[in-house]
């Protein structure tokens, strides 16, 4: 049982949570394109506000998504929380974001799609974070949250998720899923939350499960998963 300040800037959204024992007790977001950098102490200090926290020292833990996504944000989220955990003596905790994904689709599918007390264990979950082009970061999980294929940078065709598509409905979840939609929609057992992005109110669940059995990273060696080597842009000045 913990405080535990959450970190999400794996995409385009900065999203600051506070959760106290498992439960959501506050959540700032920011939209705003390329702003993580100049937002996240100010969300964050809203949030520990917003929690009814006094004093950083009051933190417990800090949890932050490690990946795949951006590699800019990946790395300001990643050296934020490992500041806070180094300065205040914290553990740190490191999130699958894609898991965090999944866990907000099965919510929200949960509601939208499917009556879950009939059909749990007839869909998967692909949750998926838009990349380059027609690439995605994607895993697939089962309701339960348990991943059935491991995450990968996919090149999306009509063939790239048959094996799961042939005998599954699979629920497709995140912002990778608008620009793959039209090719994945052949499919009859294909579903889509589109809505969905990564956010730190689901990592509240699972910044806890992990506070409990005490899964923590090493300060000084914690790396994002970037998945893929960056590959910086060309400027258009």
């Amino acid at each position: 049982m913990g405080k535990i300040l959450n970190i999400e800037t794996a995409a385009t959204t900065c999203s600051i949570s506070i959760g106290i024992d498992g439960e959501l007790m506050a959540l700032c977001e920011c939209f705003e394109l390329r702003s993580h950098s100049s937002k996240i102490n100010l969300l964050v200090k809203k949030a520990l506000n917003d929690a009814g926290l006094k004093t950083f020292e009051e933190l417990d833990a800090v949890s932050v998504s490690k990946g795949p996504g951006s590699y800019t944000g990946l790395r300001i989220g990643v050296s934020t929380a490992k500041g806070f955990s180094y300065a205040l003596g914290i553990p740190l905790i490191g999130i699958e974001t894609l898991q965090s994904l999944a866990l907000s689709g099965i919510k929200l599918a949960a509601t939208k799609i499917i009556d879950f007390s009939k059909n749990k264990m007839d869909f998967l979950f692909c949750p998926m974070i838009d990349a380059r082009r027609m690439e995605v970061y994607a895993a697939i999980y089962n309701s339960n949250l348990n991943e059935v294929r491991k995450v990968n940078a996919d090149i999306v065709d009509d063939t790239t998720y048959n094996d799961f598509l042939n005998n599954n409905k699979v629920i497709f979840i995140g912002d990778g899923v608008e620009k793959c939609k039209t090719i994945l929609e052949k499919s009859v057992n294909a579903y889509f939350v589109d809505e969905v992005y990564p956010s730190s109110r689901e990592m509240v669940v699972l910044s806890e499960q992990s506070f409990k059995n005490r899964l923590f990273e090493d300060v000084a060696y914690f790396e994002p998963y970037y998945l893929k080597d960056f590959i910086a842009g060309i400027s258009k000045k």
